[in-house]
């Protein structure tokens, strides 16, 4: 996990958002990682962004993840949902993501938006603790990573857990090809 100072994320509730540190606390018994192999690192909050991170911290960019909101619309109706992929691939928003959520259109959600709904800073949101009715969708690859590094809800640190926990999280779904290659 490159340079990073990593400890049990439930520990340390001033390194996550607060709709974190809550899915924390209820993290079930039978989820596939234990809640203290959720971790969490300080990071400069300006180099949060995927490639200044990976380069500052010595983090390759085939175990880092990125969590994308989505916005599909149909009838008038919104849907919104996280797409979780690795930073070495981009979420096919236009083909996977928006038949799986059945809606007409479908694009990234405004950032002003995707910071409302789910409480956390732009460039940090993270799969854990978004709002509990929205899909989360996980591209394949992530879930088969053994240990990625995402967002924390805020810009000044980072999470690592292991792939397949994120797969598992409520709400969450596999997808095969659900991101394509940069």
């Amino acid at each position: 996990m490159g340079t990073l100072k990593l400890e049990p994320a439930r520990s340390r509730p001033d390194l996550v958002a607060t709709t974190v540190a809550e899915a924390l606390a209820v993290w079930p018994d039978e989820a596939p990682v234990d809640v203290d192999q959720v971790l969490v690192a300080p990071i400069d909050p300006d180099l949060a962004d995927t490639a200044a991170f990976c380069e500052a911290y010595e983090v390759g960019l085939d175990v880092s993840a990125n969590c994308v909101i989505v916005a599909g619309s149909r009838g008038g109706v919104t849907k919104y949902a996280a797409c979780i992929v690795l930073a070495t691939t981009r979420a096919d928003v236009n083909g996977v993501v928006r038949r799986h959520l059945d809606v007409r259109k479908c694009s990234f959600a405004p950032m002003d938006e995707a910071v409302r709904l789910t409480g956390m800073e732009y460039g940090g949101i993270t799969p854990i603790g978004l709002p509990a009715d929205w899909p989360i969708l996980v591209d394949a690859r992530v879930a088969a990573t053994p240990h990625v590094i995402v967002g924390s809800g805020v810009r000044h640190s980072k999470i690592a857990v292991a792939g397949p926990a994120l797969g598992a999280l409520p709400g969450a779904e596999v997808i095969e090809g659900l991101a394509r290659e940069i």
